[in-house]
């Protein structure tokens, strides 16, 4: 059931894109309901699961970080308020539950990997090989839909527990 309800909110995101001019805007628009909905099947430790859920993103777009703000404004994780927190560098990184980094910003991913070593945070990229470098979660492109990897390893090193469903969606997961 609870991957059905997924699929629907991805296919009902998409459909909603139809007619929008601005590309970069529709794609921001597709990575923040991913995002959203792997904040609700992704469980994190108990010293995650109180005070606001943490999405930071690492140079963010104007879009991505437009999009990101306004599903914060009207959506919980839970109990839990979204921020949105957009970092510079790796050395500005805090305790976040969702790090996300474009692949713009990809060549700081060992210094980011170096940040967050020991937190519970779920680390999000869109760069080819990243699932095997330490992303938990690596946006792809295939026949022009959006999709992702999953490397369930990398999400257990952080002490998250990845659904079934979750991981059921991913097209390919790695180890």
């Amino acid at each position: 059931m609870k991957k059905i309800y997924i699929f629907l909110c991805l296919v009902l995101s998409t459909i909603s894109l139809v007619g929008q001019p601005d590309v970069k805007q529709a794609e921001a628009h597709i990575k923040t309901v991913y995002l959203y909905n792997f904040s609700k099947y992704v469980e994190w430790p108990t010293e995650y699961s109180s005070g606001n859920f943490i999405i930071g993103v690492v140079n963010g777009s104007p879009a991505l970080l437009a999009e990101l703000n306004k599903m914060a404004a009207s959506k919980t994780a839970g109990s839990q308020k979204f921020v949105v927190k957009n970092y510079q560098s790796a050395s500005e990184i805090d305790k976040c539950n969702i790090l996300y980094v474009p692949e713009t910003s990809n060549g700081q991913l060992p210094d980011i990997l170096r940040k967050i070593r020991g937190n519970s945070t779920l680390l999000v990229t869109e760069t080819v090989g990243d699932a095997h470098k330490g992303a938990a979660i690596n946006f792809v492109l295939k026949d022009s839909k959006q999709e992702f990897e999953l490397n369930k390893g990398n999400a257990e090193r952080c002490k998250l527990v990845v659904s079934s469903s979750l991981s059921a969606l991913a097209i390919a997961k790695v180890d």
